[in-house]
């Protein structure tokens, strides 16, 4: 029984293996395609300072309103807000008592 499944879903897989990976492994050989992955290449490396590409002052200035509204708004005006809150907890102190009576 077990031998009769391999026999047939065997090469079922390695079909759809073999169809689904060689496209991913191949080199763009259209130019359109090729073209598109040397602008995502080229906006990528643009984009390397973590500023806006190709913004306008407008939407520099709308960008910065909102920001102003969200400091404004949870208070995190001057803190880091990209590092993980540090918690601290005490324990309280426990009174240890014994009664005899």
């Amino acid at each position: 029984m077990l031998k009769l499944r391999l026999v047939i879903n065997v090469p079922k897989v390695i079909r759809r293996s073999f169809g689904t990976n060689i496209p991913v492994l191949q080199k763009a050989s259209d130019p359109i395609q090729q073209l598109f992955i040397d602008k995502i290449r080229e906006y990528k490396s643009k984009s390397a300072g973590g500023k806006m590409i190709d913004a306008s002052p407008e939407i520099l200035k709308e960008r910065e309103s909102e920001l102003e509204k969200i400091h404004t708004q949870f208070g995190s005006k001057g803190r880091d807000m990209t590092q993980f809150p540090q918690f601290q907890f005490t324990d309280p102190p426990v009174e240890i008592g014994i009664d005899n009576k």
